[in-house]
């Protein structure tokens, strides 16, 4: 595990030092299309921490992530990610961008997949020419990722040929192949079967426990990585909450959100069920 780097000054009064946060949001908003997507968010993001983003289809949850990729830019504030302005390939986040299953007939390895991480082939942009010689480090690092996120089994096989589940893990292991200090995932559970997303939700865990790498997750339902979570980001009408999921997933709070009443309601089982939420919002769709 990379050591999170620490606040200045660590010998006053023997006091312990905060880390420097991995993403700081300050003052951000976005228009896009003449509409006002968010404004005024303000966030910190702490090394190993598990944040989820989530609010109906419309809200900008994706646009959010896409934000502190530095591939949106902000009509307002700044964004920055390990102290410096965040900025499109960065190396250290691993991102996996929402996207359909492979087809049958893509017969790509899961393992080549994975490899491409370390070209730069998931931002579009190569890393420098001193990266590309080692091919037995390389070869290693494919292999450590890939018994991280569980694919070893099939990580041989074709992918057009692995479930869902399976590619998205394999996807999950090429963003990690180069030792990103965050991992942003966009809707990684998005149509994936309940056993399928509990594994891949499982996986996440894994990989934030054990690399200490902060996780910012996108979704639409936070049950499958409720009891992993440390903090969540609830994004709805151009506003933005941020806090434990036991202090914004509330009726007080989805209902003040939403500016209609929202009943969040406990099951035996654990899952939260809100009741009364839009499915998305009135328009933009386009920019989830």
């Amino acid at each position: 595990m990379v050591p999170a780097p620490l606040t200045s000054d660590p010998s006053a009064h023997g006091a312990a030092v905060a880390p420097v946060p991995v993403v700081g949001v300050h003052g951000a908003a976005v228009v896009l299309g003449g509409r006002t997507i968010w404004a005024d968010v303000t966030l910190s993001v702490a090394p190993g921490e598990f944040l989820a983003i989530l609010g109906p289809n419309g809200a900008g949850k994706s646009t959010l992530l896409k934000a502190i990729l530095g591939v949106l830019p902000l009509s307002a504030g700044h964004i920055t990610v390990l102290g410096q302005p965040t900025r499109r390939g960065n190396p250290a986040i691993g991102y996996v961008p929402q996207r359909r299953s492979f087809d049958a007939e893509v017969r790509v390895r899961g393992r080549d997949l994975v490899r491409l991480g370390l070209d730069g082939g998931h931002w579009g942009l190569p890393l420098p020419f001193f990266r590309q010689g080692h091919a037995r480090a390389q070869a290693a690092r494919v292999q450590e990722v890939i018994e991280l996120v569980g694919a070893a089994a099939y990580a041989d096989r074709p992918i057009g040929e692995l479930s869902g589940g399976e590619q998205q893990r394999l996807l999950i292991a090429q963003a990690l192949v180069t030792h990103p200090r965050i991992l942003a995932l966009d809707e990684p559970l998005d149509s994936l079967d309940l056993r399928n997303q509990q594994g891949v939700a499982g996986v996440i865990r894994t990989i934030a426990r054990e690399t200490g790498a902060a996780v910012l997750l996108v979704a639409h339902d936070v049950n499958p990585i409720l009891p992993a979570l440390d903090r969540v980001i609830y994004v709805a009408r151009g506003q933005v909450e941020v806090g434990t999921p036991a202090a914004v997933i509330t009726t007080a709070t989805l209902s003040r959100l939403y500016g209609t009443p929202i009943e969040v309601l406990h099951a035996s089982d654990g899952r939260i069920v809100v009741v009364g939420q839009p499915e998305e919002e009135v328009s933009y769709h386009a920019h989830r």
